[in-house]
């Protein structure tokens, strides 16, 4: 126990995983908010340019193509990921066998590769060779509803939207589930008594899994690149491109390293909004009433700690 509270140790176990941290993520993001300020072609001397390359991506009409593309990845993404995640996790609490195979079966998605999930889509929805969807819709009698769905810009955004929604939904069923079976019985059991119906009990006791599932499914969705790019690169045309991928092409393609840097900084902030709005929503009165007395204690425990200074 004394290691626990001598905080060298803490500062020796802390230090390789801060170091890796700061290297991997505040640096890049740092040489983003840099280059967002820069024209550079990736090659010879930054050019300071200021507030430049943010003017022109508030001009560009792809990028706002982008924003709303990702707006609608992101509501289908959510959407399958949390809801048909969260409806498979209360199934599988009525269940009493297969309970560990059901749950291993789901998360498989999650731990295969972006490519062959890739793949595994795009021969779905196939023309030549007819792929299953088609295939299904002709053996439905709806062969007039067959088409090539990543090339038909009515379907594409929808299509590359479903697999990553698929890919993920697994694991969040596997969060939901675990929530839900560690709810306190008693408690339960009590507020039950009162009149209090299943879910008017267990929705509100795992208030804080659902906030941080959201969170994580939001910050991914804004995020989303890698099955959109490998599916159709943002075509056709910018029907399919989101603001990662756009941001990808700026930077890599065109060399345009400042102008993707802004792209980036941009999904940064906006990310950071959409965390701090979702914080704000679930977060109650009686929550930050009991925050500032927490903080109020930690506060006394730190002066009694050092002699009441």
């Amino acid at each position: 126990m004394g290691i626990l509270r001598d905080r060298k140790a803490f500062g020796v176990f802390l230090l390789p995983g801060l170091l890796f941290y700061i290297l991997a993520v505040f640096y890049p993001i740092e040489e983003s908010i840099r280059l967002g300020f820069m024209k550079w072609g990736g090659i010879g001397e930054k050019k300071f340019v200021g507030f430049s390359n943010y003017v022109n991506m508030l001009k560009d009409k792809v990028f706002y193509t982008a924003f709303f593309n990702n707006l609608f990845y992101l509501l289908i993404v959510v959407s399958m990921q949390l809801l048909i995640g969260l409806l498979f996790a209360v199934l599988l609490t009525y269940m009493t066998r297969w309970v560990t195979l059901i749950k291993t079966l789901y998360y498989v998605p999650c731990i295969i590769t972006t490519v062959a999930v890739t793949q595994l889509f795009r021969s779905m929805y196939a023309t030549e060779p007819m792929g299953l969807i088609n295939q299904v819709l002709g053996f439905l009698g709806l062969e007039s509803l067959a088409c090539s769905w990543l090339a038909n810009v009515k379907t594409v955004l929808t299509c590359v939207s479903i697999p990553e929604g698929w890919r993920f939904t697994g694991m969040y069923m596997v969060i939901f589930y675990a929530a839900l079976v560690s709810l306190d019985a008693e408690v339960y059991e009590a507020a039950k008594v009162d009149g209090a119906t299943e879910w008017q009990i267990k929705i509100p006791m795992i208030k804080p899994i659902m906030l941080l599932t959201l969170t994580m499914c939001l910050t991914g969705a804004l995020r989303g690149f890698d099955i959109p790019f490998l599916l159709t690169n943002g075509g056709p045309g910018n029907v399919s491109e989101l603001m990662s991928t756009y941001m990808y092409k700026k930077a890599f393609s065109s060399n345009q390293y400042g102008y993707g840097s802004a792209i980036a900084v941009f999904i940064i902030v906006e990310s950071m909004l959409v965390v701090s709005v979702l914080r704000t929503v679930f977060t109650t009165k009686e929550d930050r009433q009991l925050q500032k007395e927490e903080k109020k204690r930690i506060r006394e425990r730190k002066r009694a700690a050092n002699g009441g200074k």
